[in-house]
């Protein structure tokens, strides 16, 4: 089965699991969310397998950037919205192993999941 990893190119955290894949030989597919976007019946599945809290970025300069108002009351439907106006508030990378997807990038679980 081939994985596929969604995150962003530029991205130092998906950088490192794209390299620890490789140098496994661990075969995947990359989509870029900030260039390809993302599909929201795609995002709400996520949200659904993992709730929206590990999913929505604030630590990232997008998010740190929004009106105080926009940060405000975030529940499933706002960080939903918010995620799909700007992919680059989706925590990366997200890595689809088909039967479930790992969010964020520790090499102990990629061992876990694919090892």
């Amino acid at each position: 089965m081939t994985l596929t990893m969604y995150g962003i190119k530029n991205c130092d955290t998906v950088a490192k699991a794209r390299k620890w894949l490789e140098d496994r030989g661990q075969a995947y597919v990359f989509h870029d969310y900030k260039a390809s976007g993302i599909d929201r019946p795609r995002l709400e599945a996520w949200v659904d397998e993992l709730g929206w809290e590990p999913l929505l970025n604030r630590a990232g300069t997008t998010f740190r950037k929004l009106d105080d108002a926009d940060k405000q009351g975030i529940d499933r439907e706002k960080a939903i919205g918010l995620m799909l106006a700007n992919p680059s508030m989706i925590k990366r990378p997200v890595l689809d192993l088909g039967r479930r997807r790992l969010v964020g990038f520790k090499p102990d679980l990629y061992e876990s999941a694919l090892g």
